[in-house]
């Protein structure tokens, strides 16, 4: 996990550490600075990518699962206010309105709150900032009982190689939405 508020360059180096002292035992020594250097350079890059879109903490996987790391990342974003579709409407008529206007968008229920799932494949584009397809699923749950309403964003995404084995990347999919159907609301 990397706080994208306070704490983000100590998460990094403790993720960056771990990840030299993880590299094989023949891994040659003169390349160990280079490999933590191009780590840290691609790890600032999604964490300035996280920030810009409004997020608080990244989630990234650091420990092998049978030898491999998931090519895999989500982001909790700050919640956003947006204004009701009518004064006398809630959240579910937001959803509903989005729900319109995002292609292969669905409402679920999270910890008994509408909240709107998408899903969707993005190719790579340069001109767009986009360096590698992935898959990306989004929710939009509204925060309850807030006034002036109020919406949490999680993004998750997974990076598709090409020739990659789609049903693999479906697996990845609905492991993140096992991990959302986990959400529960707390209140402090």
């Amino acid at each position: 996990m990397i706080p994208l508020r306070r704490g983000t360059a100590e998460a990094m180096d403790r993720i960056v550490r771990k990840a030299v002292a993880q590299l094989p035992v023949g891994f040659p020594k003169d390349d160990i600075p280079k490999a933590r250097l191009k780590l840290s350079q691609e790890m600032k890059k999604v964490v300035h990518r996280a920030r810009a879109k409004g997020g608080m903490t990244l989630y990234l996987p650091t420990e092998r699962l049978h030898g491999i790391v998931l090519p895999v990342s989500f982001v909790a974003s700050a919640p956003i206010e947006i204004p009701r579709v009518r004064p006398d409407s809630g959240p579910e008529a937001v959803l509903a309105a989005l729900a319109s206007e995002i292609p292969g968008a669905e409402t679920r229920e999270l910890d008994d709150t509408a909240a709107l799932r998408s899903e969707r494949d993005v190719p790579a584009d340069a001109a767009q900032g986009v360096d590698v397809a992935h898959r990306r699923v989004e929710y939009f749950v509204p925060v309850p009982d807030s006034a002036p309403d109020q919406y949490l964003a999680f993004s998750f995404s997974a990076l598709i190689a090409p020739g990659s084995d789609r049903a693999f990347h479906d697996t990845l999919v609905e492991l993140f939405d096992a991990v959302m159907g986990t959400f529960r609301w707390s209140y402090a």
